[in-house]
C-alpha cells in the first residue's frame, strides 16, 4: 500500500500531458500488486494464490520498466525515484520469496 501512495505522489510531478500516458500506466501497476496478492489470498487454494501472487510480481516488474521509462524522459530526469525504487526492490524481493515457498509447499 505505501508503494501506491509514494507511486501517485511521484506521478503528481508528471506533466498533465502524462495523465492518460505513463501517469495512468503507472498508477495501475502500483495498484495491481497490493490488488492481486489480496485476491489470491481470499481464493483459499495455495495454486491460486501462487498464481495471483506471480501475477503482482509481473506488475511489479512493469512498474519496474516504467520508472526506468520515466527516468529516461526529459520530464522524469530532476525526479527523485529514491523511495519508489527502495519500495518496489523491497516488494519485489518479497514476492519472489513467497512465490518460491508457495511453489515448494506440499499439495494439500
Amino acid at each position: 500500500m505505501d508503494l501506491v501512495v509514494t507511486v501517485y505522489e511521484l506521478t503528481e510531478k508528471f506533466p498533465k500531458s502524462e495523465i492518460y500516458g505513463l501517469t495512468s500506466q503507472m498508477k495501475r501497476s502500483s495498484v495491481s500488486i497490493p490488488s492481486n496478492i489480496a485476491e489470491g489470498n481470499l481464493r483459499g487454494a495455495r495454486k491460486d494464490y501462487c498464481h495471483f501472487v506471480s501475477m503482482a510480481f509481473a506488475s511489479a516488474g512493469e512498474l519496474e520498466t516504467q520508472i526506468e521509462i520515466a527516468k529516461r524522459l526529459p520530464f522524469g530526469r530532476n525526479l527523485d525515484y529514491s523511495k519508489v525504487q527502495l519500495l518496489l526492490e523491497e516488494i519485489m524481493k518479497m514476492l519472489n520469496s513467497l512465490i518460491k515457498k508457495l511453489s515448494l509447499v506440499p499439495k494439500t
